[in-house]
């Protein structure tokens, strides 16, 4: 009895804690940062590792030169996206960007996995990413098209441990690069709609990627598995893995996946409010913990021929003036309709979110500017 009464406290206790303040204290901080915020945000020189930049447009740069941040570009192969499907004109755009902004931008490269059926395809997609390479990517991307979207000859969906790609992993660990892994998304892609799910929206808006309504799909933990299968596989290849690993929703099993494989690190990409709405001291300690395994990143995005980039530039900036003031400062923040506490973390943790992890997990990353 004493433990069902504790496991139905505790959730009440949380969500005092969090709505609590809607009630009292200070008044939440929004917008853009201060001055004396924007001085202490940019003596950290930032990074963000996890981008998603195709439009050469000069509105953009004086964004990244006032907040000293530097960004990783990651490319993406998506047929399901007019943008994204065309992997010779994202790296063309990327390297442009690279070109234009003096130091401000790297490249995550990619390769086609809808032709992994072709003759030869893991000769091609080596010798086109070792061209990047040369050119100075300092990453690959495999998505989760790769058991979620892509099946093989039989019917069934291509996991990402397929035989045919392991050349490609034995080669990025061989020019000592990083793979970086976004595969499977939250667990509610696999459930029944649930409007409080924090991915609701985005499934609404991007029913391809919905698995519950599809037929015999790959499961969550199947997929998991196999990108566990790359890591126990490959001990030298360093693999970080996008959005938490895609764990967002099980803090105690990201944390025993970073205790099992010490080639496995991960961005906070897109996963900010996950993480702000869990209980504060347990992210504190989450955090505290694995220090040297978390690598700050967003997943913003500007997609070719955009417009409007002036505008979207000050929403890069609120974005990151809010995951700054969560994770640097005690200031109340207001999150999905909850007002929550910023961690206060320690300047030392920060320097490593912010700049050091990447530095260490994506060798080159600023070639010899740092």
């Amino acid at each position: 009895m004493r433990q069902i009464i504790k496991k139905l406290v505790f959730p009440l206790v949380l969500a005092i804690t969090v709505v609590g303040c809607n009630r009292r204290g200070p008044a939440p901080v929004t917008g853009g940062f201060s001055d004396q915020e924007l001085q202490q945000f940019t003596a950290l020189s930032p990074i963000d590792a996890h981008t998603h930049v195709f439009a050469d447009n000069p509105e953009f740069y004086p964004m990244l030169k006032k907040l000293n941040m530097h960004v990783l570009d990651i490319l993406v192969v998506d047929d399901t996206n007019e943008s994204r499907n065309s992997l010779t004109k994202e790296s063309e755009e990327a390297w442009e960007l690279v070109r234009k902004t003096n130091g401000h931008v790297s490249v995550c490269t990619t390769f086609d996995p809808y032709r992994f059926s072709q003759p030869g395809f893991a000769q091609a997609a080596i010798l086109q990413i070792n061209r990047e390479f040369d050119k100075g990517a300092v990453a690959v991307k495999i998505w989760k098209n790769l058991g979620m979207e892509i099946k093989d000859a039989t019917g069934q969906y291509l996991l990402p441990d397929a035989p045919v790609f392991e050349p490609i992993y034995r080669d990025i660990a061989a020019h000592n690069k990083t793979l970086i892994a976004h595969l499977a998304d939250p667990s509610s892609s696999w459930e029944p709609p649930n409007p409080d799910s924090l991915a609701y929206l985005y499934f609404k808006r991007n029913p391809q990627w919905y698995m519950y309504a599809k037929s015999h799909p790959a499961s969550k933990e199947r997929i998991l598995q196999a990108r566990d299968h790359i890591l126990e596989g490959n001990p030298s290849l360093r693999v970080v893995g996008a959005h938490l690993g895609s764990m967002e929703d099980d803090f105690n099993q990201l944390g025993q996946h970073l205790d099992r494989y010490p080639n496995f690190a991960v961005d906070l990409a897109g996963r900010m409010p996950d993480i702000m709405m869990q209980s504060r001291p347990q992210m504190i300690a989450f955090i505290t913990r694995y220090q040297d395994r978390l690598i700050y990143g967003t997943d913003l995005e500007i997609g070719f021929g955009e417009t409007g980039v002036s505008e979207k530039s000050a929403m890069w900036e609120e974005n990151y003036a809010k995951n700054w003031r969560f994770l640097a400062t005690g200031d109340i923040l207001m999150v999905r309709g909850h007002a929550v506490q910023g961690l206060a973390l320690p300047q030392s943790i920060l320097r490593k979110l912010y700049r050091e992890n990447a530095l260490h997990w994506f060798p080159g990353l600023l070639g010899d500017l740092h």
